[in-house]
């Protein structure tokens, strides 16, 4: 069996920085994400479009650091709901150093049986979902002169799969997205960046795979295993913190293979 690495202790990457997470409920990259800021010494928002799962994931979070996240109900879809979340952080810190764009939904179909609806649902939420928040915060980076902001994107903006073009096209959009506004913000002192994971293993993602595609897509890994959320969580972190200072508009692979 693949051995998995312990998980590194904290290392004050985030000390004091205020950070806000999207789709951070549950048990993958964001539920991850939200507790490595935690570990770096960050001060935490989280949202995601699942109340009783953002708030699981709160008192999760409480029971282990002694502090309840403040939360906040989003669907990245709604303006109004992102609107509300930057309000929300902004009202909680007084500025926001952080953010860290989460949201994204998958799914299978060919290219010949994708309705409209599936297609847009996978776009909106993926992409224009995360344009939406980059449209919100953005203007308050830019008033401060200071700001990181880390999208999620994946290897499958790069990589051809089958039945993943709607997908991969938004990925692929996130990363060009993520490059063109971070010529944007440079000026601004502000950064963007992204991760392009492979594959991190999760409960909710067992849930809508196919049966053997994940057991297929495990033995193409390097290592042989798929990574654990945290690892995904830590080059976002990485990413958010001074020691990245000269990188924007790059997108890391997070992958045991090329990407």
């Amino acid at each position: 069996m693949p051995t998995i690495p312990t998980e590194p202790p904290g290392r004050k990457l985030l000390e004091g920085q205020h950070v806000v997470v999207t789709a951070a409920a549950g048990t993958g990259i964001g539920g991850a994400l939200a507790r490595r800021v935690l570990l770096e010494g960050g001060r935490l928002v989280i949202s995601d479009a699942h109340e009783r799962r953002l708030g699981e994931t709160a008192d999760a979070l409480a029971e282990e650091f002694g502090t309840r996240p403040t939360t906040v109900t989003c669907d990245v879809t709604n303006e109004d709901d992102v609107q509300r979340l930057l309000q929300t952080s902004l009202d909680e810190f007084g500025h926001i150093d952080v953010w860290m764009n989460n949201a994204g939904l998958g799914g299978n179909g060919l290219v010949t049986e994708l309705t409209d609806d599936q297609w847009s649902k996978v776009i909106d939420v993926t992409l224009t979902g995360t344009f939406r928040c980059l449209r919100a915060v953005l203007p308050h980076m830019y008033e401060r002169g200071a700001g990181a902001v880390v999208n999620n994107a994946s290897v499958l903006g790069w990589r051809a799969q089958e039945k993943q073009s709607h997908y991969a096209a938004a990925k692929a959009g996130v990363m060009a997205l993520t490059r063109s506004a971070a010529v944007e913000a440079a000026e601004h002192n502000v950064r963007i960046n992204a991760v392009a994971p492979s594959l991190a293993m999760h409960a909710n993602l067992a849930k809508v795979t196919p049966p053997g595609l994940l057991e297929e897509l495990t033995s193409k890994e390097a290592f042989g295993r798929a990574a654990e959320p945290w690892e995904i969580a830590n080059v976002m972190v990485f990413l958010a913190s001074d020691l990245s200072s000269y990188m924007t508009g790059e997108i890391l692979s997070v992958s045991s293979q090329h990407a």
